[in-house]
């Protein structure tokens, strides 16, 4: 039986009417289940309190902060007892930590330093600087007794150097002061040692006029260095190594009040016959002596060693770098003394040497006007015929001047070598546009060379290069090119068709 109409009015009566209130909008883009202040007050304070037991049941880590946190509400001195524990226990321990306990052993250094700058630092500086001191006074002792091929443990002594210095740089000159006087006698003792570099860090930081009494105790420390006789043997060594450091350190000194005159002599000091010119000549110019600084710049100094790191081969050193910035230093000199002809031919030589773009670009803005566009030739010409050709399109390419670049790449089609697709495949974008064929013999290139030498991990690029290819193919005159595309595609499924993996990229 259907129900009546008076029925279906009074149950639609009865259903309650949905609150008109309304709710507070929701952020875009918010998640009711992301933790922020907005939604974690939302739990009220026993939930949260049954977490944060909960957590410190199960992570030592967090339990140690949220000790600290309770003590600070006592004041400093509960949270510097609190870090002297764990400081003495540091002190104290010999066991080996092997890689399986670095992780926690890291993260609980970690911790310690985190107290230190966020509980103890806002109620005493003084005592957070105190703490730092020792916590990196014994950071040789930790870090011979653990696995940290990682560098996880050597990362949280950095940043409590960091964080160091940073309070120091907080406090007034005559505490900065003090406190940087104070590390004069460890640094002496152990230049290399873990608080060596805090000194180095702070010396720049310090007023001029309170470096006189640091100065002088590293003299004493350098000149008892000295009278302490030279036998060969790894002691010496290490003395000569530790008597360089303090002298640097004073050159830093020298820099921060000015005084150039000090910087050369501990220069002549730390290398005889081996000075580093270009500081010295550096200093000479900023001080108005630009005379002496090109004395300096143009002697002649006896060979040494120049040791490459891993560091440099990442970077890309060039060794010809060094001299390329002395040479770019007695240019400014040079200036500085209104013999611009001079610095004009040493630019020109430079640019004739090397391409090197900045210095014709210094070159030409010098010339009068009207000069300019037949100097600019013939360094154009010069560059077109340099004995590097992959240089030489390197230079013209990133000038650019791509009608050359391209004339360049036809010309000498059988010189380009794939390995040097540093060069090689940004020359080939710039010129695809309006030069298929230059950008076509410099794709195959690129492509044999990755094929030839089954270097798998770059088919990604070799199968980006193999489609430009076929995009170019329609644009290429007949004849211009031997083999011709369709060829060319044959020839690498005929030599290469077993490479499966580069294969498999093409496909749809």
């Amino acid at each position: 039986m259907a129900p009546t109409k008076a029925a279906t009015q009074a149950r639609t009566k009865a259903r309650p009417k949905p609150d008109a209130t309304p709710k507070p909008a929701r952020p875009k883009g918010a998640r009711r289940t992301t933790p922020s202040p907005e939604t974690l007050s939302e739990l009220g304070p026993d939930r949260l309190i049954g977490l944060i037991l909960g957590e410190t049941a199960r992570n030592p880590t967090f339990k140690k902060l949220v000790t600290a946190a309770l003590a600070a509400l006592q004041g400093p001195d509960a949270v510097a007892a609190m870090v002297d524990r764990r400081l003495a226990a540091l002190e104290s321990a010999q066991g080996y930590i092997d890689w399986q306990k670095r992780r926690a052993f890291a993260g609980d250094l970690d911790a310690t330093v985190t107290v230190i700058l966020n509980e103890l630092r806002p109620l005493d500086a003084g005592a957070a600087l105190d703490r730092l001191r020792r916590f990196l006074d014994g950071g040789d002792a930790v870090l011979n007794r653990v696995d940290d091929s990682t560098g996880a443990v050597q990362g949280v002594y950095e940043r409590a150097t960091d964080a160091f210095v940073e309070i120091a740089a907080g406090l007034t000159p005559a505490e900065a002061a003090r406190v940087a006087t104070s590390l004069v006698a460890p640094f002496t003792a152990d230049p290399f040692g873990p608080l060596g570099p805090l000194l180095g860090e702070m010396v720049p930081t310090l007023a001029p006029d309170a470096l006189s009494e640091i100065e002088t105790a590293l003299a004493e420390a350098a000149a008892g260095m000295e009278k302490a006789g030279t036998p060969r043997s790894d002691a010496a060594h290490r003395r000569v190594a530790a008597r360089g450091q303090i002298l640097r350190l004073r050159q830093v000194i020298a820099d921060r009040r000015n005084d150039t005159d000090a910087f050369i002599a501990l220069e002549r000091e730390i290398a005889p016959g081996r000075e580093d010119r270009r500081s010295v000549a550096q200093r000479l110019l900023a001080t108005g002596r630009a005379a002496e600084a090109l004395d300096w710049i143009r002697r002649e100094q006896e060979p040494g060693l120049r040791i490459v790191t891993r560091a440099d081969l990442i970077a890309g050193f060039d060794p010809r770098g060094p001299e390329r910035e002395r040479q770019a230093l007695e240019i400014e000199i040079l200036d500085a003394l209104n013999r611009g002809e001079e610095a004009q031919a040493l630019r020109w030589a430079l640019f004739e040497r090397d391409l090197d773009a900045p210095m014709l670009r210094a070159y030409l803005a010098k010339l009068p006007d009207f000069e300019d566009e037949e100097a600019l030739q013939k360094a154009l010409n010069h560059a077109e015929s340099f004995t590097n050709p992959h240089r030489a399109l390197a230079f013209l390419v990133g000038w650019p001047d791509l009608s050359r670049a391209a004339g360049l790449v036809t010309a000498k089609r059988k010189l380009w070598q794939g390995e040097n697709y540093a060069v090689l495949a940004p020359a080939a974008e710039a010129l695809v546009q309006d030069y298929p064929l230059a950008a076509t013999i410099l794709y195959r290139r690129l492509l044999d060379g990755i094929l030839e030498s089954g270097r798998s991990a770059a088919y990604a690029h070799g199968a980006r290069y193999l489609l430009e290819l076929d995009g170019l193919a329609d644009r290429l005159a007949a004849g211009a090119i031997d083999p011709p595309p369709a060829a060319y595609r044959e020839r690498l499924r005929r030599d290469h068709g077993r490479k499966h993996a580069f294969w498999g990229l093409l496909r749809d």
